[in-house]
């Protein structure tokens, strides 16, 4: 008889996207008991019975430093039980924007990351890591991997809910998610460019958008942190005649008061895709996730 895979819940809230994979069918819902000792250190059982079957962690690593370890000891736990395969899924991937040494002595912890994490799992499944400098997740990460992408999911909901859109990408780093969402929506798009003075100032140009003011300026990026990237260029678009843009990104890194200065400056509003739970999400992944673990 074919068992379903045994579903973890790592750091979800249980009412968001663990509830809709385990809703799904394809899983059989995993116990585990994760919690803290006083003095800081984790503690960690697994419940289900496991042994020698497939397993598949849901993990929420926004904010790995305090996740890393127990999910190591869960990792291990399971493996004491002798499953047969461990995926996990991590729909935000940390530690991937340090992916060089940019000043002497620093550590590119993007891969040092991936050379502690892969030992403890058979496959990762991610949605749109920042590889900016890697061609590929398999430079870094020694398992089987999955990378997703949340373009076409983007672009559905920019066509049920944004008429005449524009397509803007605030930056080069961000061209690669405004070309493709544009083209899967045949809708023009914008590429601009940006100069950083530093981890909360950057200076935006202006655009070069005759014809299209009358459309609505929708800014789709992968990683939203300080949001000030985004602030800057709402305020370029509004001198140029724009009106309020929608800011769109995959994974919501930012803080509640980078979120809130971003949420009141000159712009129509903020959606993310649920990667990392926030009240900003609005896009929801969890069938993207569905078609990538149905072979697992």
């Amino acid at each position: 008889m074919h068992l379903k895979p045994i579903l973890f819940d790592f750091f979800y809230s249980k009412d968001t996207l663990f509830t809709e994979l385990l809703n799904s069918g394809q899983f059989e819902k995993g116990e585990a008991d994760i919690r803290r000792f006083p003095d800081g250190e984790s503690y960690v059982r697994v419940l289900s019975q496991c042994n020698q079957r497939k397993v598949v962690i849901l993990a929420n690593l926004h904010h790995p430093d305090d996740k890393l370890l127990p999910l190591l000891f869960l990792c291990q736990a399971l493996k004491e039980q002798h499953v047969e395969h461990i995926t996990l899924i991590s729909p935000y991937l940390p530690y991937m924007r340090q992916d060089k040494r940019f000043h002497e002595g620093e550590c590119v912890t993007s891969a040092q990351f991936a050379s502690i994490l892969s030992p403890s799992i058979d496959k990762i499944i991610t949605i749109d890591p920042h590889l900016h400098r890697y061609s590929s997740l398999s430079e870094i990460y020694s398992v089987d991997n999955v990378v997703l992408k949340a373009d076409k999911t983007i672009a559905e909901w920019i066509k049920k809910n944004i008429s005449n859109p524009l397509i803007i990408g605030p930056d080069s780093e961000s061209e690669q998610w405004a070309a493709a969402t544009a083209e899967l929506i045949n809708c023009p798009y914008l590429v601009l460019s940006k100069e950083r003075r530093g981890d909360r100032e950057v200076k935006i140009s202006a655009p070069q958008a005759r014809g299209l003011s009358d459309h609505t300026p929708v800014l789709v990026d992968d990683i939203i942190s300080t949001g000030r990237t985004m602030i800057e260029t709402a305020k370029v678009l509004n001198t140029e005649g724009f009106g309020a843009p929608v800011c769109i990104g995959v994974h919501a890194v930012f803080s509640e008061r980078d979120y809130h200065a971003l949420r009141n400056s000159a712009i129509e509003k903020v959606i993310t895709c649920n990667t990392i739970p926030h009240h900003s999400n609005g896009i929801d992944i969890a069938n993207l996730l569905l078609s990538s673990v149905e072979a697992t």
